[in-house]
C-alpha cells in the first residue's frame, strides 16, 4: 500500500498509532433517560425531557449500561474498577442541548487490559487497552435539507457509548485495521454492539504521529468519526504521507483535530486539538459515583459466552484446523455458529472447514452477499459433505451440486438425482468398463507395458470419459492397477 511502500523508502521514519473506538451499547433505553435506544425512527421521535436538555429535568443512570461496559471489560482482559465517576465534558454544539456532555474522564469504569491481533503475515501481537468510559452520545446535525439553515435530530442523543482507547501500540495502517476488526469481532460475540459501522454504532478516531526510528513520538493529530475499515487505512496512509512531508521539509506538525475527506482522499483541518483543561471537566453534580460490588463483576463474568480467542484455540486443538482457518471461522459468532453446525460423524473438520471457508465464503464475496443471506445453510452443506464422504458423488461432483445449491436454493440430494450424478461405486460395473477400455486401446496398452508408465492416466481418463464422470477414481484407480497387472 502507499504508506507501507513511502515508510519503506524512508526507514528512518515510524509512525504511532492510538486507536479510540466509540461503541453503541445495545439497550433498550438509553444511558440517562428512558426514551429508546434503537436505530432510526422518525426524527426526533426517540427523544424526551432530558435528551433534550430542557430546565429542571435530572439523568438518571441505566443499570443495563453498567452491566454491558463490565461484560466488555471482561472481553478486553481489563480491570473493572468498582469506583467510578461521571464528569461534565463542557462544549458547545447544536446536537449536544445540554451545553455539555455527560462522560468519565478521571475515574473510568474499565482500566488497563489487552487484546491480541491477528495480522496478514499470519503473526499474532498484543496491543494494550488503556481504558474504556462510559459517555452519552450527542445528536445529528443535518446540512442538507435546506439552503439556509441546518436541522437537528436528537434521536441519538444520550444513545450510551463505550469509548474504548488503545495505547500507542501500532505501527501501521494493516495493524489499525486489525485491532478494529478483533474489538468489533468481541464486541459483537458479547452482544455489547452491533458494530454496524455504516450506521455509526461503531465509529473510530485515530491518533497519529511519525517519528525518526529510536526517537521519542512527535507531534500526534486525531483523525475523527470514521465509520468502515477502509476510511481507516485511506486516513492513516494519507495523514503519515502529509507528516512525513512536513517533517521532511523543515516543517512542524500542528497537534488538532482532523476530518477525513472521502471524496478528495485526504484529511483536512475541523479545528486546534482540544486539551482536557480545555472541556473544563468537573465532577456531574447530579449523579452519584458508582460503586459495583464483586459480586456483580462475579454474575456477569459467569454468564459470557465462549470469545473468539478461546474459541479460534478450541478449533485449533479439537478439529486440527491451522490458527489461520480458525481465525477466519471464529472472526464472526455467526461464522462459527455456522462450521460447527455444519460438522457431523464422518465428516472431516479440515474438510469442511474448506469448504465454508473457500467455497461457501467465497462465492458469497463473489456475490457481495453476508452470511446470513446464504441460499446454502449449515445443514443443507452438511448433507453435501455427507453425500462426498459416503463416496456417493465425487469432489468434483460435489463442486458441481454446489454451484447448482448457491444458485438454485435446492438442497444436494434433489440436484444429485436431477442431474444424474450418482457416483458409479459399483465394481463390476467399473471392471466391465476398463475392460471395454483396454480392448480399444491395444495399442495404448502395448505401450504402457512396455515401459510408458504415465498412460495410466490416459486410461483413467478414458474410464472417466465413458462413465460420463460418474466412476469412484479411488476404485477405478485400484482396479484398473489390478487389471495391467493381470492383463
Amino acid at each position: 500500500m502507499a504508506t507501507a511502500s513511502l515508510v519503506a523508502q524512508n526507514n528512518d521514519w515510524e509512525m504511532v498509532i492510538g486507536l479510540e473506538i466509540h461503541a453503541q451499547l445495545i439497550t433498550q433505553t438509553k444511558l440517562f433517560s428512558g426514551a429508546s435506544a434503537s436505530y432510526g425512527g422518525e426524527v426526533n421521535s426517540h427523544v424526551n425531557f432530558v435528551d433534550a436538555g430542557m430546565p429542571g429535568m435530572l439523568p438518571v443512570l441505566n443499570q443495563a449500561c453498567i452491566d454491558q461496559a463490565i461484560r466488555v471489560g471482561l472481553g478486553l482482559n481489563a480491570e473493572i474498577n468498582t469506583y467510578s465517576r461521571f464528569d461534565r465534558k463542557n462544549y458547545f454544539y447544536p446536537d449536544l442541548p445540554q451545553g455539555y456532555q455527560i462522560s468519565q474522564f478521571t475515574y473510568p469504569i474499565i482500566g488497563p487490559g489487552a487484546v491480541m491481533i491477528d495480522l496478514p503475515d499470519g503473526q499474532s501481537r498484543e496491543v494494550r487497552i488503556r481504558r474504556a468510559h462510559l459517555e452519552q452520545d450527542a445528536g445529528k446535525s443535518i446540512h442538507d435539507q435546506h439552503d439556509r439553515y441546518s436541522f437537528v435530530d436528537l434521536n441519538r442523543c444520550g444513545v450510551p457509548l463505550l469509548e474504548i482507547v488503545s495505547e500507542p501500540d501500532l505501527f501501521s495502517a494493516q495493524q489499525a485495521a486489525a485491532l478494529v476488526q478483533k474489538l468489533r469481532s468481541i464486541l459483537r460475540y458479547l452482544d455489547a454492539c452491533d458494530g454496524n459501522m455504516e450506521q455509526g454504532s461503531l465509529r473510530c478516531d485515530v491518533n497519529l504521529s511519525m517519528r525518526r526510528a529510536g526517537e521519542e513520538m512527535g507531534t500526534r493529530t486525531e483523525t475523527k468519526n470514521m465509520n468502515s475499515i477502509r476510511q481507516i487505512v485511506a486516513a492513516i496512509e494519507h495523514e503519515s504521507r502529509r507528516q512525513i512531508a512536513l517533517l521532511e521539509n523543515g516543517e512542524a506538525v500542528i497537534q488538532e483535530t482532523r476530518l477525513w475527506d472521502a471524496a478528495r482522499g485526504e484529511t483536512r483541518s475541523m479545528r486546534s486539538k482540544e486539551d482536557a483543561h480545555d472541556y473544563r471537566y468537573f465532577p456531574d453534580p447530579d449523579l452519584l459515583a458508582v460503586r459495583i460490588k464483586p459480586a456483580r463483576i462475579d454474575a456477569v463474568r459467569a454468564e459470557l459466552p465462549e470469545l473468539p480467542d478461546a474459541k479460534q484455540q478450541r478449533f485449533c486443538d479439537a478439529f486440527g484446523l491451522s490458527s489461520y482457518d480458525a481465525a477466519v471461522l471464529v472472526a464472526s459468532r455467526e461464522r462459527a455458529v455456522f462450521y460447527e453446525s455444519v460438522l457431523a460423524e464422518g465428516i472431516d473438520p479440515k474438510l469442511a472447514a474448506n469448504w465454508v471457508i473457500t467455497e461457501l465464503l467465497g462465492a458469497l464475496n463473489k456475490q457481495e452477499r453476508p452470511l446470513s443471506e446464504s441460499p446454502v445453510d449449515a445443514l443443507m452443506l452438511r448433507e453435501l459433505l455427507e453425500f462426498l464422504a459416503k463416496g456417493v458423488i465425487s469432489g468434483r461432483m460435489a463442486k458441481d451440486v454446489f454451484a447448482q445449491m448457491m444458485s438454485s436454493g435446492k438442497p444436494a440430494k434433489t440436484l444429485i438425482k436431477e442431474l444424474g450424478l450418482e457416483q458409479l461405486n459399483d465394481r463390476d460395473e467399473i471392471t466391465a468398463v476398463i475392460g471395454q477400455v483396454l480392448q480399444a486401446h491395444r495399442e495404448q496398452l502395448a505401450a504402457y507395458r512396455g515401459g510408458k508408465d504415465k498412460l495410466f492416466g490416459f486410461f483413467v481418463g478414458q474410464v472417466m470419459k465413458q462413465t460420463q464422470g460418474r466412476a469412484n477414481p479411488g476404485l477405478v484407480n485400484e482396479v484398473l492397477k489390478e487389471k495391467l497387472k493381470g492383463h
